[in-house]
Parts: C-alpha cells; sequence; structure tokens
C-alpha cells in the first residue's frame, strides 16, 4: 500500500511539474484590434479587452496559473483597473482565472446558465467525465436575455445565444469599434465542439452563426472562441460548412442509419476533411458522431 501511495506521489509531483511547464511556456499575444479593442491569445479561450477612461472591460480569463502573463499584457495596453469580467460560457478555459480577476476588484458578468453550472458539479455522459463546482469563480452579475454596459465611448451589447456551444453562450458586440467576440460559438477554421452534456446543439450552434451574420459587416473583426482573428466572410463559409454537415447527417438519419455507421462515413464531410477541418481539437469522426447525437434527439 506505501508503494502505491509512492507511486501516486510521484505521478501528482511529474504531472505537476508538466502541468507548470507548460505554463512557464505560454506567451501572450497582443493584438490591436481598434484603438480601444484587444485581442489577447494564450492557453484557452480568446480573451478581449476593451480600454478607456472609464476602465477595463475584459471578456473571459483562461486558466488560472496563467493570470500574472495576462495582466502583465493588461497593464502594458493600460494601468486602469480591470472593472468588468464577462464570460462567454462556463467552460474551465475561458473562466479557471475568475477568481484571480476577481480579487483585482473586477465584477464577473455572464448569463444565468454560466452561474447554474458552475455552482454544481457538471458530469458529462458522453465524455464519462465529471467537472466540479467553482464556486469561488462565479459571476456577481448574472442576465437571462442581454446587457449593456456604457463604457470607454461605446456601447457593449452582451447578448445570449439559445443552446448553441452551451446553454449559457453569449456574443459580445462592441458597437462604435465594429468588433464581435463569439465566444465558443466559432472555432476559426476548425469544426466546433457543440456540448450536448451541457445544452447545446447543431440547430442552436447554427443559428448563433446567423443571428452573429445579421449583426455584422464586412469590416467586422470577429473575435473567436479559439484560434485566429476572423471576419464575417470565413464566418460565411463556416456556416455553410455547419449547414452542409446537418443536411446530410439529416439524410443518413432518415434513411435509418446507426450513430455508428454515420459516424465511419467518411463521406459525408470529405471535403472538409481536406481542408483539414478535423486537425484540431475535434476530429472528422467526432463531428459526425455529435451532428447524429444532437440531430436525432431533435
Amino acid at each position: 500500500m506505501k508503494s502505491l501511495k509512492a507511486i501516486f506521489s510521484l505521478f501528482v509531483f511529474c504531472f505537476s511539474l508538466i502541468v507548470c511547464a507548460q505554463n512557464n511556456d505560454v506567451v501572450i499575444k497582443t493584438n490591436k484590434l481598434s484603438e480601444n479593442i484587444y485581442m489577447l491569445e494564450g492557453q484557452g479561450g480568446n480573451i478581449g479587452i476593451s480600454v478607456g477612461e472609464d476602465g477595463i472591460v475584459m471578456i473571459d480569463s483562461q486558466f488560472a496559473p496563467l493570470t500574472p502573463k495576462i495582466l502583465t499584457a493588461i497593464k502594458a495596453i493600460s494601468n486602469k483597473p480591470i472593472k468588468f469580467l464577462i464570460n462567454t460560457h462556463w467552460h474551465h478555459d475561458h473562466v479557471g482565472g475568475n477568481e484571480n480577476i476577481k480579487n483585482e476588484g473586477a465584477i464577473i458578468v455572464a448569463h444565468d446558465n454560466v452561474r447554474k453550472r458552475m455552482s454544481v458539479d457538471q458530469f458529462d455522459k458522453y465524455r464519462n467525465r465529471t467537472t466540479k463546482a467553482s464556486p469561488t469563480k462565479l459571476p456577481l452579475v448574472s442576465f437571462s436575455d442581454n446587457i449593456t454596459f456604457h463604457m470607454n465611448g461605446e456601447d457593449i451589447m452582451v447578448f445570449h445565444v439559445d443552446n448553441a456551444h452551451t446553454d449559457g453562450d453569449a456574443m459580445i458586440y462592441f458597437t462604435n469599434s465594429n468588433v464581435l467576440h463569439m465566444g465558443d460559438t466559432y472555432f476559426q477554421g476548425k469544426y466546433p465542439f457543440i456540448d450536448l452534456a451541457t445544452g447545446g446543439s447543431v440547430n442552436g450552434y447554427i443559428n448563433a452563426a446567423k443571428r452573429a451574420l445579421i449583426l455584422i459587416d464586412d469590416d467586422t473583426k470577429i473575435i473567436p472562441g479559439h484560434r485566429n482573428l476572423s471576419n464575417k466572410k470565413e464566418l460565411t463559409a463556416y456556416l455553410t460548412m455547419l449547414e452542409t454537415l446537418k443536411t446530410r447527417v439529416l439524410a443518413e438519419i432518415k434513411e435509418g442509419k446507426t450513430e455508428e455507421e454515420v459516424t465511419n462515413n467518411e463521406t459525408i464531410n470529405k471535403e472538409y476533411t481536406a481542408l483539414n477541418y478535423g486537425d484540431w481539437f475535434i476530429k472528422d469522426a467526432q463531428i459526425r458522431q455529435t451532428f447524429y447525437r444532437s440531430l436525432k434527439e431533435e
């Protein structure tokens, strides 16, 4: 028994060293999008920053160990305090640093369902994984539909999109700067992770993209939840991809195909395989499976 405990302790120690090494290797990249809007890239969801005389509005906080690096990057932009931290949804790579940012004096804001999800353990039956509750990272302010901040010379519109990536997604539109932060309702250039276990759905994800496209124009800069800065042209092509897969998977379901058959049918998304949509987090077979599971239930 002692030897097993020793082995386990050694494993935990080694794992901790690996995580620390990964955090040490992360570089926070700052991208200036307008006079007062910035996008920060690091490890986890892309961060949005609004700076000005009224203070700083921050969107998402990535992982907790990265907070010192993130704060250093922010202070290089502005020495104003962080007044608000808006969460686009509840996943840990977007809210991990919440407590640290709260300790800087920020008020955390998110959709009602984000607070609900973070308040209790979340079990994902599809991945057989439990995410523990995060009571110290909860939003202080939550909203059901939308909320607007009037800061730094513009209206910052925060609005809920139903059952897209999760059941608590919010997009943030900086009206004067013409910048839209879409959170994980958009994975630029790659298949999305649609979290069916916490309210995400294919139809909701498609509707979120459509809602974004109604709002923006050809000059809008789009901050996706992950990967590179984007635009209306790329998002339009992304929507086409989503609708194409939906049409094809629905046809398979209508023909009585099973989940296994659809998951293994490489022809469903062959052109997107060629475009490397599946060489990232969600693979080609996974997206077929996700679409089948979601559309079969809707």
